[in-house]
């Protein structure tokens, strides 16, 4: 038991922690980041409870629309819904950054009781293939939700495009991302390997993006 608990753990904790230490400026408030962690991980249970009904009723019979709509749409909204509800009008809240790492803390609160529940029903030994992936997956969603997120909260000539951006964008790579793993048998490797090459790729653009808008954000509060 604490075997698993510690490779469901590790990956989440490292991701946070990579995420965290690239700010460049004035890190933030541990005990925020644990409450936002927190509030992504008690999503899992309603989640899973609403997806198991929808499946078990055959609502939606069509893997592709079950990857875009019950693993895309339904995890993607209830995260961007509580980022809006719980951290965004937070005073913790100060820098486009910041929306990178709340974004990222509450996409990992949900992997990692995922991860939990998962390697305690099917083995330790997939640990490592879900950190690659799901894990990993999850903490990128989060970084291009809390990206536009966070230039929602300091462009307020988009508010609105950004934060549709930061729905739509995780909504469409999440179910992308599902339906690669549901309805390709043989050749998901081939398809997923290239996929999540170009989400860190584009998730590191995003990061360096958003320290170079918190830097200009803080050279016009000065001013």
């Amino acid at each position: 038991m604490f075997t698993i608990l510690t490779f469901a753990i590790a990956p989440a904790l490292g991701l946070m922690t990579f995420i965290y230490l690239k700010k460049r400026i004035e890190l933030e408030p541990l005990p925020m980041i644990i409450r936002t962690f927190l509030l992504g991980a008690v999503l899992v249970f309603p989640l899973m409870f609403m997806q198991y009904v929808f499946k078990a009723e055959g609502i939606i019979p069509s893997p592709v629309l079950q990857s875009f709509i019950l693993a895309g749409l339904l995890e993607e909204f209830f995260k961007w819904f509580i980022f809006l509800f719980a951290v965004y009008k937070h005073r913790e809240f100060d820098h486009p950054y910041d929306g990178i790492i709340y974004g990222v803390a509450i996409s990992l609160g949900f992997a990692t009781v995922e991860n939990i529940l998962y390697l305690l029903s099917h083995g330790v030994e997939y640990a490592w293939g879900r950190a690659i992936f799901p894990v990993s997956s999850h903490a990128l969603f989060g970084i291009l939700m809390g990206y536009y997120v966070g230039k929602a909260k300091f462009n307020t000539e988009k508010t609105k495009l950004c934060l549709a951006f930061a729905l739509w964008i995780p909504v469409a790579l999440h179910g992308l991302y599902d339906m690669i793993l549901t309805t390709t048998t043989n050749i998901w490797m081939m398809l997923m390997i290239p996929f999540m090459i170009g989400l860190w790729f584009l998730g590191l653009k995003k990061i360096k993006l958003a320290n170079h808008h918190t830097e200009s954000y803080l050279k016009q509060k000065a001013e």
